[in-house]
């Protein structure tokens, strides 16, 4: 009922050093630039058959092509074609970069993508009927697609809630910021750092801080989700994580 992991490989010694203490990762490079097919495959037959991986959807679909991250991955669009890309805009070259990404989604087996979707990408009508056509128009694959909206969304959760309950999507959020609004099944967590603004990535967690994240997770099951699923998204993920796993564990024990 609760999936713990980190945002990357983030334990030392590499994936089999990740592979023993996790049973579950978010790809982060997977957002930067797609593996090559083959490259997915080997990640896939490593892993234990148990271990999940879930996957950030590709920058191409959610972040403009003047985005900083675009530049660092080396990512070249066709002169005149800039604004055919990124903000979930219904558009050929966004469906084609979605199909890209379910392909490495399917050799993984993965259950879940994420969509974040950046500031710039804010609340407003052309937004949110971007938002309502590109889900409603792609082939999910049986994935489930979970979104991450930032920005002005976040002054305007009755749209959020309603658009993840009319397109069955699930709502990300960091517990210790908002609660999800969705009526999903699912919960999935995103803890960035404590802090100031939305993110603080130096951030370690303390003791205290985990013992009320697990209290936040208890409610959230007891309001109805059946799975619960908390990635660590911090410079210091692979000690918190497994300190939360350790909790679960002696909670349980």
């Amino acid at each position: 009922m609760i999936r713990v992991g980190c945002c990357g490989w983030a334990v030392r010694g590499g994936k089999e050093a990740y592979f023993r203490v996790f049973n579950l990762i978010e790809l982060q490079s997977t957002f930067y630039k797609l593996p090559k097919i083959s490259t997915a495959e080997k990640w896939r037959s490593i892993a234990p058959s148990d271990f999940e991986f879930t996957l950030k959807a590709w920058q191409v679909i959610t972040h403009s092509p003047s985005s900083p991250t675009w530049r660092r991955a080396g990512i070249k669009v066709e002169p005149g074609l800039e604004d055919r890309y990124g903000f979930l805009k219904p558009t050929k070259e966004n469906f084609e970069a979605w199909c890209r990404t379910l392909e490495i989604c399917r050799v993984l087996g993965a259950k879940i993508c994420v969509f974040q979707t950046p500031p710039s990408f804010g609340f407003s009508p052309d937004n949110v009927r971007n938002v309502r056509e590109f889900f409603s128009s792609i082939d999910r694959g049986g994935l489930e697609i979970a979104w991450e909206p930032r920005g002005t969304w976040l002054k305007h959760l009755d749209v959020v809630k309603d658009i993840c309950d009319s397109l069955n999507l699930i709502h990300v959020v960091d517990v210790f910021r908002r609660d999800p609004v969705s009526s999903h099944s699912i919960c999935y967590i995103r803890l960035h750092g404590i802090g100031k603004g939305e993110v603080n990535y130096r951030y370690k967690y303390t003791d205290d801080d985990l013992s009320v994240l697990l209290g936040k997770v208890k409610a959230l099951l007891d309001r109805g989700y059946g799975m619960v699923y908390v990635l660590f998204n911090n410079v210091f993920m692979a000690d918190d994580a497994l300190r939360f796993k350790r909790l679960i564990s002696d909670l349980l024990s």
